[in-house]
């Protein structure tokens, strides 16, 4: 049929002078073309303006079945080349007005070719359906709904792939499949676009724009199960594993974000090193993506994908490498700590923060360096942290010598000495330790610090030996204090074992012991030299017979207002110790005293043991001391010295020998030789009691609760 045959209007004219124009049209389809406008004018016509209407909407020339419209910018390309051909992609970019998200991506000719084989397909030959699909596409597109351009492409695959039995497709067929890998390649660059925009917050419908590219991701892996269920063979892009892609995609931007850290200015001002800024630029990039992901992007997955943790990883991941390549050049001791700060301490609060716990498995994730590049910066560090607890406790002892050295008497609270020695060591001890706990994230790698301790301790002690040996006229209150500062180390020692291995603390409360006991014999020497012209009458004729007693009391009295000046316990604890020693110091001279040679005199002797204990334990009572088994002691010795029936004796003798392990043979026969109506073998017949009851006792474990006393009792 001739083109003469027909008469053409004005606009069906201008296109036919239009499409001649096309040098890329080759001959053989621009004759067809041309019979087809003349033919379908009027289908030409709406072509026409469905083609103007895609290009103000902004969107690509779409070439359909029954003719073509090509773009101006589509027409200037072919007169620079003839032989780039059909399948060119016109580049575009799609915004759309309600969410402002722009899109970059090449869009291809979509279902547009009208199949050369023969088809009984009606639809196919009278090209409406296709061009509606085609505008579906175009406009599921321009709305970012991805999955459902997903789902169209999927459907045309389906379509397609259904009508191929032979492994080599005709011709026509061919072409479609390329166009349709093309568009694939459109969707899948764009839905990467998509993920790449999933953390930058405030941009308006980008969750559901995600929602839809995730769905997209997981249609496409289904289809991709569907196809390995098949028995034949799928389309090369079949297995497409978007999966995979969507999870590199993630990953790259996490390295890029991290890679590219915002950082505030005020962090130079801050005094900050290289160092620190960096890591703490790249630790709130990864604080707020992460909050971002848990706020929002989780929403767009279904739960089982587990996205937090998923971005935690890539983060965990990229955090990780960046600060290796920090750990592996030589840090200072200021960056060094900063960064074990970061590993041990801070970086772990971000995993814990209400919004994100429970949406990770951070103990999966594990430490953010090895342990063969931690190690020698937790070296560093703990070995900075022993030089300076030494360096620090040594000015405060030295400072406090310095002091002492000039004569200046420690300072008065409540009426007591106190020294700031054992304060600033125990704050220094506590700070450092529970510091160091959270920088290198281990309280036994922390505890090693704590080494020096002991260093210090003794020379705290030497501090003091000097203090008692010199005698100056500040030593006695400088020693009062210190009773104060070593009765706070020993409470700090034993509550707070946790700071310390268990070397050191026995160490210390062995130093602290010794000072103890060395301070207070300094202290109550002096007492005891006031004391001793009324020791030596203790247990003579004169005794018994004279109320001597009462001048010992006196002296003790006036001489207890000397040892003032302590810290209560303290003053209390030494109060204990002269009610102690003096309490032996009785019982030496009872055991070496006169003879008691019939009933009369022990009964005698027994009232006025009974009558001394009892004066003593009221005026220690009255000074603070408390100790009654002192007058408990002096009390059973006067039963002993009254008691007449020898079974009897060994009772009390038993009772004595249990309450008082140390009590020693050799004592108990000094106590019975007072008794002189006591033979040799009765003497015998009650230390044998003695020796089953300590056997008795030994075999049981000992009781905690025996307290020495005839241990410091000397007897020749």
């Amino acid at each position: 049929m001739s083109a003469a045959h027909f008469t053409m209007s004005d606009k069906t004219e201008q296109i036919f002078q239009r499409l001649l124009c096309c040098q890329r049209v080759q001959n053989g389809f621009r004759l067809l073309v041309c019979v087809c406008v003349c033919v379908c004018a009027r289908v030409c016509v709406c072509g026409l303006s469905t083609a103007e209407r895609r290009r103000s909407l902004g969107l690509p020339h779409m070439r359909l079945s029954s003719c073509c419209e090509p773009t101006e910018q589509g027409l200037c390309d072919q007169e620079h080349s003839s032989e780039r051909g059909d399948h060119l992609l016109s580049r575009t970019t799609m915004r759309t007005e309600t969410d402002g998200v722009k899109l970059n991506f090449h869009l291809p000719k979509l279902f547009g070719r009208t199949p050369r084989a023969p088809t009984s397909n009606p639809a196919a030959a009278d090209g409406s359906p296709l061009e509606n699909e085609s505008l579906a596409y175009e406009q599921t597109l321009e709305k970012k709904l991805f999955c459902e351009a997903g789902r169209l492409l999927i459907a045309r695959e389906e379509r397609l792939f259904g009508e191929i039995q032979e492994p080599e497709a005709p011709t026509g067929h061919q072409e479609e499949v390329t166009e349709l890998a093309d568009c694939r390649r459109v969707l899948l660059d764009l839905v990467q676009q998509t993920l790449r925009l999933s953390l930058d917050p405030g941009e308006a419908g980008a969750a559901a724009a995600l929602a839809s590219a995730v769905k997209a991701v997981e249609q496409e892996e289904a289809q991709d199960r569907l196809w390995d269920q098949r028995g034949r063979k799928p389309p090369v892009w079949r297995p497409c594993a978007w999966k995979e892609v969507h999870d590199s995609t993630l990953r790259r931007l996490v390295e890029e974000r991290m890679d590219n850290p915002s950082t505030p200015p005020s962090a130079v001002q801050a005094g900050q090193s290289s160092v620190q800024v960096d890591v703490c630029a790249m630790g709130r990039r990864m604080k707020e993506d992460l909050l971002q992901v848990a706020s929002v992007v989780r929403s767009c997955y279904p739960p089982e994908t587990n996205i937090c943790h998923l971005y935690a990883e890539a983060y965990h991941r990229t955090f990780s490498a960046r600060l290796r390549k920090i750990a592996d050049f030589g840090l200072e001791d200021k960056d060094c700590t900063f960064l074990l700060r970061w590993v041990n301490e801070y970086y772990p609060l971000v995993l814990l923060k209400p919004q994100l716990a429970g949406e990770m498995d951070v103990a999966a994730l594990g430490k953010l360096l090895p342990e063969e590049l931690l190690k020698p910066l937790e070296d560093q560090y703990l070995s900075r942290q022993e030089e300076e607890l030494t360096t620090f406790g040594g000015r405060i002892l030295e400072d406090a010598k310095d002091k002492w050295n000039k004569g200046e008497e420690p300072t008065r609270e409540d009426g007591c000495f106190v020294s700031p020695v054992s304060y600033d060591i125990i704050q220094l001890i506590n700070e450092m330790v529970t510091s160091a706990e959270k920088v290198v994230g281990d309280l036994q790698k922390a505890q090693t610090i704590t080494r020096q301790l002991k260093g210090i301790m003794h020379r705290f002690k030497i501090f003091q030996s000097d203090v008692i040996m010199q005698n100056k006229a500040s030593s006695r209150p400088v020693v009062k204090a210190h009773l104060g500062c070593i009765e706070q180390f020993r409470d700090f020692l034993n509550t707070k074992r946790n700071l310390f291995t268990e070397e050191v603390g026995k160490d210390c409360l062995l130093v602290l012991t010794d000072m103890k006991l060395s301070a207070q014999a300094y202290l109550l020497k002096p007492v005891h030299e006031v004391l001793k012209p009324e020791y030596r009458k203790l247990g003579t004729s004169g005794w018994l017979n004279k109320n001597l007693f009462n001048r010992l009391l006196g002296g003790i009295e006036e001489e207890l207002q000397g040892l003032q000046g302590s810290i209560g316990s303290c003053h209390q604890e030494l109060l204990g110790k002269l009610h102690q020693e003096v309490t032996v110091e009785y019982v030496r001279r009872l055991l070496k005293g006169a003879k008691l040679k019939n009933e009369e005199q022990q009964a005698k002797a027994c009232n006025t043991v009974r009558d001394n204990a009892e004066s003593l334990y009221k005026l220690f009572l009255k000074m603070g001391s408390e100790d009654v088994w002192l007058k408990d002691i002096l009390t059973k010795i006067a039963e002993v010295l009254r008691l007449q029936d020898l079974p009897a004796i060994q009772i009390q003798v038993a009772s004595l020998g249990a309450d008082h392990p140390d009590l020693s043979e050799k004592q108990l026969s000094a106590l019975l030789k007072l008794k002189t109506n006591l033979s040799k073998a009765d003497r015998r017949t009650v230390t044998d009691v003695l020796s089953v009851t300590r056997e008795e006792w030994s075999t049981a474990g000992g009781r905690g609760a025996a307290r020495a006393f005839f241990s410091e009792v000397r007897v020749k």
